[in-house]
């Protein structure tokens, strides 16, 4: 039986993608509205209770607001924003980690952010298994594409093409941290240390470990080890070849996928590590994520419709 989706914020980066992916599937209807309707609460109202699923690819406050509109309790909700990622009564839209049936049975998930799923891809399997210390003070690196700021940001970037590098959150208390930390399971909030490079899409979220200072840290081959098994078989999370070249490369051409690749790198006697997570942050990272916990709470293969 065909379901219907409809996408508020449909316009922006996220939710067009979202419809890329969905464009063509007979298992879903959208339930769109025009330019002189989409900002209309009442249009906007209907949508939202008409809808079995409803897509939020808005600010936080206008996706807490949406929330509160639907009035039934047979409409379901995928949230892209911040607002419900560390929230009581929803479920943390990250099946391979907080589990494919909470997903599937979910009245309300949150869709993680672009760089948490990186980190906690990476940091929260690692410390369930106490391979890992759970109260260590966790830093992680990462960059970006230019397009998970938003319209926005991409404007800038392509109309100032001397813009190289653009270090952010230099305050710390980026809006990602609570949900790393929760997550992972983290006594302490990890540094983090985000940036945004010269190129439309992709992402890559590293997590420095000095290994030899921490106290009951495995190997790294333990550790790469615990990676794959976690994740097994799944064709979303994969584990990455150990580049022989010794280098690995993040390029502007690529057109991004629904996966993410973990890697791990060390020295030769083992005593520090490099965990490493390359992901396309509009995909893994915001619609692709989307989709797949969609499919999910639909009772669908996961990765139909992905680009895997």
């Amino acid at each position: 039986m065909t379901k219907t989706v409809f996408i508020d914020g449909a316009a922006g980066t996220t939710g067009l993608e979202i419809a890329e992916r969905l464009a063509g599937r007979d298992e879903f209807t959208l339930i769109t509205l025009d330019d002189a309707r989409r900002k209309d609460s009442a249009a906007r109202r209907e949508a939202l209770n008409d809808a079995d699923f409803v897509i939020l690819c808005l600010p936080d406050d206008a996706a807490r607001e949406a929330v509160a509109m639907i009035g039934n309790d047979r409409t379901r909700v995928i949230d892209a924003s911040t607002a419900h990622r560390v929230a009581p009564g929803w479920v943390y839209g990250f099946p391979e980690v907080s589990g494919h049936d909470a997903v599937a049975k979910a009245a309300r998930v949150s869709n993680p952010g672009c760089y948490s799923t990186g980190f906690i891809a990476l940091v929260a399997p690692l410390v369930q298994a106490g391979l890992l210390p759970a109260d260590w003070p966790y830093i992680c690196h990462a960059v970006s594409g230019y397009s998970g700021g938003g319209k926005a940001l991409i404007e800038r970037f392509e109309e100032d093409p001397d813009i190289a590098w653009r270090g952010y959150a230099l305050a710390l208390g980026h809006k990602h941290v609570p949900e790393m930390q929760a997550w992972c399971g983290l006594a302490i909030g990890p540094l983090f240390s985000p940036a945004v490079i010269a190129t439309h899409r992709g992402m890559v979220v590293e997590v420095p470990l000095p290994l030899n200072a921490m106290p009951a840290a495995a190997s790294p081959d333990a550790l790469r080890a615990a990676l794959a098994d976690f994740y097994g078989a799944s064709p979303v999370v994969v584990m990455g070849e150990a580049p022989a070249d010794g280098e690995m490369l993040l390029r502007a051409s690529d057109a991004g996928d629904d996966r993410i690749e973990l890697s791990v790198f060390a020295n030769a006697d083992a005593s520090q590590a490099r965990l490493v997570a390359r992901l396309d942050n509009l995909g893994k990272g915001a619609s692709g994520a989307c989709v797949q916990n969609l499919n999910i709470m639909a009772g669908l293969p996961e990765t139909a419709g992905l680009r895997i």
